[in-house]
């Protein structure tokens, strides 16, 4: 499989590599992980079950309070967080769980992730350059998590 490279900008810099977790719907915060495990645990939610561990968190967006962020931020002091964050438009929301998980992330995307990458594709996000590698993919035809 040829890379693919999807194009942005970078809002974090520093490169990071993992597993796509990659949704449409986003995840709540208060509630949505448990902050001691990194799974995801809201009720029917397409990636319910799967951990944030570093994985490249691709969402929509965000949805809840502004304390989003602290909900991701708890996961990852307690070992669990992603390696690096993809949202393809930043809101208050992201852009606060960008500066406090500190972690490479690309936004203002030029193609749509979600028609690209599926769940558990090895993706490596260059938040210097402001690009998103799509490095392999999950062997198991994966799962586009709408």
């Amino acid at each position: 499989m040829a890379s693919i490279v999807i194009r942005g900008r970078g809002a974090l810099g520093g490169v990071a590599e993992g597993p796509a977790l990659i949704s449409r719907r986003t995840i709540t915060g208060w509630g949505g992980i448990d902050v001691h495990t990194g799974r995801v645990k809201e009720p029917g939610h397409p990636l319910e079950g799967m951990r944030l561990k570093g994985s490249v968190l691709i969402l929509e967006g965000s949805r809840g309070s502004n304390g989003w962020s602290i909900f991701f931020h708890a996961a990852q002091v307690a070992g669990f967080g992603p390696a690096a964050l993809v949202f393809p438009h930043l809101d208050s929301r992201t852009a606060v769980t960008a500066a406090v998980l500190n972690v490479p992330m690309v936004t203002d995307l030029e193609d749509d992730p979600f028609d690209i990458i599926s769940v558990g594709d090895r993706v490596r996000v260059d938040g210097d350059r402001g690009e998103i590698t799509l490095i392999g993919g999950s062997g198991d035809g994966g799962c586009r998590c709408r």
